[in-house]
């Protein structure tokens, strides 16, 4: 990567992370707070034996919401700032612009990633292999995440708008489905409705690697396939069909 991509990834970063970081702190205190909360809940109501699942839910919100909350940063600065007009009359391309966006998030998040990440060394017992296949899913649904809140950001027009774009996609991908608990709490015949999210294949997969649940071999690769694909697909969406550049 040249020095001028990376002299735009940095802008990014100083943008929509360090600036936020260095003049609203208490901004912080909002990455964690959603994720803890709901692990503090689950936890107590199953007396500690949901910890572990709990711990991974609280990781695959963090990564979701992170990305999903692109969206609303993305129009506030395209919308309030004129900052995407700057971006589309310079060499940057859609890809690099998303990409800087996409590691400011990270950065950001980074508070939130740290605590949940000590929590889970201390509480989940987890093999390497495990630990790989968690930071692999982690990857693959902050991509889908990213990619989503990125492809809706350049078709909105307010930021509220946005802000209710991410409370609504906040609460089927992270709250409903069975991501802080496993799916076989859902009765049966509305089982499969849960599979209409994909963070449900995500936490299925989580918590195989961690020994609580235990699927087959088919159940896995279809699980990967889901994840793996929709993550493709989203990416594809954002960098081909965004509206990057005004008609």
């Amino acid at each position: 990567m040249g020095r001028s991509k990376l002299s735009q990834l940095w802008a990014s970063v100083l943008i929509n992370a360090i600036y936020s970081m260095e003049n609203y702190p208490i901004t912080l205190v909002n990455t964690f707070m959603a994720p803890l909360s709901i692990l503090i809940i689950i936890t107590l109501v199953s007396h500690g034996t949901l910890l572990s699942v709990g711990l991974s839910g609280a990781l695959i919100m963090t990564m979701v919401t992170s990305g999903i909350g692109l969206q609303a940063d993305l129009s506030h600065l395209k919308n309030d700032f004129k900052v995407q007009d700057m971006v589309v009359s310079s060499p940057t391309s859609a890809f690099m612009y998303m990409l800087g966006m996409a590691v400011s998030e990270v950065i950001f998040s980074l508070p939130a990633i740290i605590i949940l990440t000590i929590l889970a060394v201390l509480f989940i017992k987890v093999t390497i292999i495990g630990a790989i296949v968690i930071f692999a899913v982690m990857a693959l649904m902050f991509s889908f995440s990213i990619a989503l809140g990125f492809f809706l950001s350049t078709y909105s027009t307010d930021i509220v708008q946005n802000y209710a774009f991410m409370g609504i996609l906040s609460i089927f991908l992270t709250t409903i489905p069975p991501v802080y608990y496993p799916i076989t709490y859902i009765p049966l015949p509305y089982r499969y409705i849960a599979y209409l999210s994909p963070t449900t294949y995500a936490a299925e997969i989580i918590q195989s690697a961690i020994g609580y649940l235990q699927l087959s071999t088919l159940t896995l690769a279809v699980d990967w396939a889901v994840v793996i694909a929709v993550a493709a697909v989203l990416l594809t969406l954002s960098i081909k069909k965004s509206r990057w550049r005004e008609s």
